[in-house]
């Protein structure tokens, strides 16, 4: 648990959004635990919001903020009984000093406690469709608080949705969360440099039953643990051979073998912050002519990529610099006939490179490894423009990039086998990921302590 501090700072900020707002309270309740199955919950992950502004990880808990500054919390009660199963619970009396809220109650009170914070507020803030039932909670509340008007109270006139404050808030990074970030984005590349000199290690030295995808996840998570990482940021993807091909595919039982590529996109969760690098590499640590001939297009591309990720740019502009080097070498390759495609541009407005490239080249990260934030610019505009069907629709320019704004830059090529498609780069699958903060000059990538050049994965792994 970091310093009450910084939260604080964070509850003060959603207070003066509330009051220039005209006024009202904010009510965020953290995640609930989850069945896994009889007798057993899986292990629990707190809401993200609801840390953002406590930085308190335990279930059952409850925020409140009024637009005066009044905070007010309610967690779990002290049971001695319960804390010999399922660990030391904080309590609402030692709550205000740990935490620096104004006020803490147990969470058996909330039906009680509820309808008076909400009597007499303007306005009530919640952050919508991301608590199953949640609205229905808050309705029953502003009820047994309309019932008692005829005694004075007012009930709030109006609702609106926290998490437009909150995103707006957690897409620029401060400088807490950047040293999070960075040392989550360390030990991550430490797992990669494990997982890629395991692999040559094991087919050079041979393993009974063969080197298999899951023998490599095992590694991945004995790094991310070994340094005191509490999760995986999201499921690991480990896929041999044409298993790259498929985007979301999961480490399964799939062996690998020399001449193989594999693709790993896997990061680890830090103090509730995740990171997330993706790299190919040979299973037994050199490329093959076809595999390095591609791998260095994709490489390309993101260089283009990371070259226009700066302030005053736009989220896509790394987007539209990374496909046009991919679509440069897939012309230049014959993954797409010239002669059938045209030029570079023929094929940007045509899409047809989507047959090998079907994603966006970013997405913003932070505390979830998607992270919230809008992608369009506040304020802007729709205007014409092509979507991934050619048909047109009305669009707001994408978000300019500010610093502190974290997001990936991950641009890949699939070849799956195809008519026309030339046979060598069959079933061959690559991407390249690193995590950028964006800077005063630029952007940092911070997950490069595992190696992208070709050349050098092939040193790493001889070793």
């Amino acid at each position: 648990m970091s310093t009450p501090k910084i939260y604080e700072k964070r509850r003060a900020a959603i207070a003066r959004a509330l009051k220039a707002a005209g006024g009202g309270i904010a009510l965020l309740p953290t995640a609930p635990e989850y069945p896994r199955n009889r007798d057993s919950d899986f292990p629990y992950r707190h809401d993200s919001y609801f840390y953002y502004l406590t930085g308190f990880s335990e279930p059952d808990s409850w925020l409140a903020i009024e637009a005066s500054g009044k905070t007010t919390l309610f967690c779990r009660p002290k049971d001695l009984e319960r804390e010999i199963w399922d660990g030391i619970r904080l309590g609402p009396k030692a709550a205000p000093a740990t935490l620096g809220v104004d006020a803490a109650f147990s969470v058996e009170a909330l039906e009680e406690k509820m309808p008076e914070l909400l009597a007499n507020q303007s306005a009530v803030w919640f952050p919508f469709a991301t608590h199953k039932g949640l609205e229905t909670q808050v309705d029953g509340w502003l009820n047994k608080v309309r019932a008692r008007v005829r005694y004075g109270a007012e009930c709030p006139q109006s609702q609106h949705d926290l998490c437009k404050l909150l995103d707006e808030m957690r897409l620029v990074k401060d400088s807490h969360e950047v040293g999070i970030l960075r040392r989550a984005g360390k030990i991550s590349a430490g797992a990669h440099v494990r997982a890629m000199q395991t692999s040559a290690a094991m087919l050079r030295n041979g393993v009974k039953g063969g080197l298999r995808e899951y023998h490599l996840e095992a590694e991945l998570l004995h790094e991310f643990r070994r340094h005191g990482s509490q999760f995986p940021a999201y499921g690991s993807i480990v896929a041999a051979g044409a298993n790259a091909c498929i985007l979301h595919y999961r480490a399964g039982d799939t062996e690998l073998k020399p001449g193989q590529l594999c693709l790993i996109d896997a990061g680890c969760e830090l103090d509730g912050y995740a990171s997330d690098i993706t790299r190919t590499f040979p299973a037994d640590g050199k490329f093959t002519p076809a595999q390095r001939t591609l791998y260095d297009i994709v490489l390309a591309a993101q260089d283009a990529a990371v070259k226009v990720t700066k302030p005053g740019k736009r989220f896509l502009d790394p987007h539209d610099a990374a496909t046009r080097v991919l679509v440069e070498g897939m012309l230049d390759t014959g993954l797409l006939d010239k002669k059938k495609h045209g030029k570079v541009d023929d094929v940007l407005e045509s899409g047809a490179y989507r047959q090998f490239y079907m994603h966006r080249t970013g997405h913003w990260m932070g505390m979830d490894v998607h992270d919230c934030g809008d992608y369009t610019e506040p304020g802007s505009k729709p205007r014409e423009e092509q979507d991934a069907l050619g048909q047109t629709v009305m669009r707001k320019p994408s978000r300019i990039l500010r610093p502190g704004m974290v997001l990936t830059i991950e641009p890949g090529i699939y070849v799956r086998p195809g008519k026309n498609v030339p046979k060598e780069f069959w079933n061959i699958g690559i991407r390249i990921e690193d995590d950028a903060l964006v800077t005063a000059k630029g952007c940092e990538l911070m997950t490069r302590g595992v190696p992208v050049d070709g050349d050098e994965i092939e040193a790493l792994m001889k070793g």
